[in-house]
């Protein structure tokens, strides 16, 4: 009996490891055609009474204007570029920010890459199983995708409003024109409603997204702009 359970243990390991990293190396390639947190929602909206909403619209990185990641980068995740999935020193601020207001308000320390990962391969949750397996995906990702393609996904499935999801969709919905044509101030209140965007409308922006829009702004002028061809043009790089 023992034996049987540690052999059916030891297939699982072995079957969610190959599966894990088959899908990862196959969304390398491809569209994600869906992800949990979308199946979640349509529950949630069946369960509610409301009509089923799924707004999405894949569109490649070069059909994005270049000032919707640029705006995502430097409001999530300003050393993007350079680690490795994981950034220590936002974890450690994070930590002493949440034990300096003790509740009050709550700061992440989730990279883009670790929001592209939870995005697209797991659910919603808190607890410690589901960080566990985000670090893992994480690392996964940031192993077989490039920087540019976590950034392409990553602004293709992030959810943008009720129903909505990715920046394709946000900007016919809030702006009436594509991503390409999103100006700065647009991909700016985009990013600044993407942390709670079932409560925050890029096209209504409260007082606080104003004043977080003109903070996005000021660091997308620092950054610079994104280009993964020249070395000297890196976000941070200084030239």
């Amino acid at each position: 009996m023992i034996k049987q359970i540690g052999k059916w243990i030891r297939n699982f390991i072995l079957f969610f490891l190959l599966s894990s990293v088959g899908a990862v190396i196959l969304y390398r390639f491809i569209p994600v055609p869906f992800t949990p947190l979308m199946i979640i929602r349509l529950f949630e909206q069946a369960s509610d009474g409301m009509p089923l909403s799924l707004n999405k619209d894949w569109v490649s990185y070069d059909e994005i204007n270049s000032s919707m990641p640029l705006a995502v980068v430097a409001s999530e995740d300003q050393q993007f570029y350079y680690h490795f999935g994981i950034d220590p020193e936002a974890i450690q601020k994070a930590l002493e920010y949440n034990e300096k207001k003790k509740g009050k308000r709550f700061r992440g320390a989730s990279t883009i890459s670790q929001q592209t990962a939870k995005n697209v391969f797991l659910w919603p949750s808190r607890t410690y199983l589901r960080k566990g397996l985000e670090v893992y995906f994480t690392l996964l990702v940031e192993l077989f995708w490039s920087k540019e393609r976590i950034l392409e996904v990553y602004l293709n499935v992030v959810e943008t409003g009720n129903g909505i999801y990715g920046v394709e969709a946000a900007s016919q919905t809030y702006f009436s024109k594509p991503a390409s044509k999103l100006n700065r101030s647009q991909s700016a209140l985009i990013a600044t409603a993407l942390p709670l965007p079932l409560k925050r409308r890029a096209d209504r922006p409260t007082p606080y997204m104003v004043r977080r829009k003109a903070w996005v702004l000021r660091q997308m002028n620092n950054l610079g702009k994104i280009d993964w061809k020249k070395e000297s043009d890196k976000p941070g790089s200084g030239k």
